[in-house]
């Protein structure tokens, strides 16, 4: 049964920094990207950043460079999104998901999503 499990959410100062991981099981990073969406009150879902199967990355979130940065560890099964700097409007659910191979902006490519886990950005 292929799974993703989201932790590390929680709340943050703005300039704070938090780090998400994205545990797998049954999914295989060799074969599978690795997406972090997230999902503001009232706002669709957006992408934030990638790493493919071939560990090449994508940011979705141009303006956001160098805030955010997203590893992988296929020997732990796990995908980290290391956010720094971060901004009120960084507040929204965040969700790891899976797609066979190379990374995608839309939802509808992803296999498998987790459950999600809250961000707060907050003095």
């Amino acid at each position: 049964q292929s799974r993703l499990v989201e932790s590390g959410g929680g709340l943050a100062q703005p300039g704070g920094s938090l780090r998400l991981s994205c545990a797998t099981s049954g999914v295989s990073l060799e074969r599978y990207a690795i997406s972090w969406f997230r999902q503001a009150p009232g706002k669709d879902r957006e992408g934030v950043l990638c790493v493919s199967s071939s560990g090449a990355i994508t940011n979705y979130l141009r303006s956001e460079k160098g805030r955010f940065t997203i590893s992988k560890d296929s020997g732990k099964n796990t995908v980290t999104l290391q956010m720094d700097n971060q901004r009120t409007e960084d507040t929204a659910v965040y969700y790891c998901a899976a797609a066979p191979g190379e990374c995608s902006m839309f939802t509808y490519e992803y296999d498998y999503w987790g459950q999600g886990t809250q961000v707060t950005v907050s003095s």
